[in-house]
């Protein structure tokens, strides 16, 4: 089959959130693209029902929505402070209208396989298309790829993964074990402590719960003050740690184990009602699986517990199927990227959203795709200062841009510090000038 050239455009893979300010973003700096998404609509993870949807019925935002909307483009007033997820649909599609993006979107686009040829890419498509491109940005997100743990032993009820957690109907009537901690794990506990016959909740080890609002404020409103404070980290803890005695009190006193770590160290948990519910008996605690039973699962600990349904949170593989890894510079289980978007060695391949901030994730991708359009315009009329940033993004690709205190678990492997990665992103613009 004959190749398509697509004369100097580029390519966007996915028309979730990341996909679509990549998009405006380039075609803001003049740079015309082809979104290819492979369902019927767009939002990617936000437009609940598609296949690959991993929003449940009741999902709404845990960071709230000053801290998750795009640099230019605020969500309605009449939004909640934390919105439900057909809020977030509407405003990627209000998004997408307001910047003239539907109009580049190929729907039920499935992509194939990308290679890189000469110095531009090559994009085969699943139904056997090929096309040649100026470019790559990689916006398929990170949230998609079921990660399963393995246990000894065999299981006779029903299992599944988060991913195919769609509402509570699948927890009625029956005793259901919930493993892992992270946040849609926390929801989906206290989903089955109100709709569940009995809910447990396996965690490896122990966290802080961070509650949605302190003291009226949105909680990550409150720590963006602290931020901008320039407060030391050890005192900033010291704050946050102080609030959270105040208003959830300790962890161990509602039944739950004590963090192992300092805070700030994981992915915050923004959870309200769970040790509500731990502390009025409707979610039992345990520790981690040791082996499956039959109908039983037996505990770290040597307690065992009958159980119908195992729903496993244990988040998600970072993968690129369309994507050989020869050309990912992959390491340590994720690619080695400048900034956690720039490939070190092709100046055409971009990856946007690849990051987990401890906030709002729309904005930092929409710095992240100005920084790449940025880019794209600078290599085409030859500015200066693209010369320096490309030997820095060849020296520095794979230098961690996570908080070194974070711990070293896939929870964590992609995680930033929303104030700080957007400062970076602020300053990185700026560097990029024509002149």
């Amino acid at each position: 089959m004959d190749v398509v050239d697509r004369q100097g455009r580029y390519c966007v893979i996915g028309a979730g959130s990341s996909g679509l300010t990549a998009a405006k973003n380039l075609q803001q700096e003049g740079v015309h693209v082809d979104v290819l998404e492979r369902n019927s609509e767009l939002g990617g993870n936000w437009c609940f029902g598609q296949p690959n949807s991993r929003v449940y019925a009741s999902t709404h935002t845990i960071s709230s929505k000053r801290l998750t909307e795009f640099t230019d483009f605020k969500m309605p007033g009449h939004y909640p402070n934390f919105p439900h997820h057909t809020q977030i649909f509407e405003y990627l599609k209000a998004y997408a209208r307001h910047y003239g993006i539907h109009k580049v979107i190929e729907f039920d686009t499935a992509v194939d396989r990308v290679e890189p040829e000469d110095d531009h890419w090559r994009v085969t498509l699943a139904g056997g298309e090929s096309r040649r491109y100026a470019g790559v940005v990689v916006a398929n997100g990170h949230n998609w790829d079921p990660r399963w743990p393995e246990f000894p032993g065999h299981f006779d009820g029903l299992a599944m993964h988060s991913a195919q957690y769609k509402s509570a109907d699948v927890l009625r009537g029956r005793r259901v074990l919930v493993v892992g901690a992270g946040n849609t794990g926390c929801d989906i506990a206290v989903e089955a402590a109100v709709h569940a016959d009995q809910a447990f909740h396996s965690l490896r080890r122990g966290y802080y719960f961070i509650p949605k609002f302190f003291f009226g404020r949105p909680s990550d409103v409150v720590g963006e003050k602290l931020l901008r404070l320039g407060l030391p980290d050890r005192l900033r803890r010291f704050i946050v740690r102080t609030m959270l005695k105040l208003t959830v009190g300790r962890v161990e006193k509602y039944g739950l184990p004590s963090p192992d770590h300092e805070l700030f160290a994981s992915h915050p948990i923004v959870n309200s009602q769970l040790p509500y519910y731990v502390a009025h008996g409707r979610i039992k605690p345990k520790p981690n699986i040791e082996r499956l039973e039959g109908d039983r699962v037996r505990f770290s600990d040597g307690s065992a517990e009958a159980i119908d349904l195992i729903v496993y949170a244990t988040g998600y593989k970072i993968s690129f199927p369309f994507l050989d890894r020869q050309y990912l510079n992959w390491r340590d289980g994720k690619p080695q990227l400048y900034l956690n978007i720039f490939h070190p060695h092709y100046d055409n391949l971009f990856f946007v959203g690849l990051i987990q901030p401890d906030s709002g994730q729309f904005g930092l991708v929409d710095y992240q795709s100005q920084l790449v359009a940025r880019f794209v315009r600078a290599i085409r009329e030859e500015w200066p200062a693209v010369q320096a940033f490309g030997r820095q993004k060849v020296e520095d690709a794979g230098t961690s841009v996570r908080n070194p205190h974070y711990l070293d678990t896939p929870r964590n492997l992609l995680e930033v510090e929303h104030y700080r990665y957007r400062k970076r992103m602020q300053k990185e613009i700026g560097r990029l000038r024509a002149a």
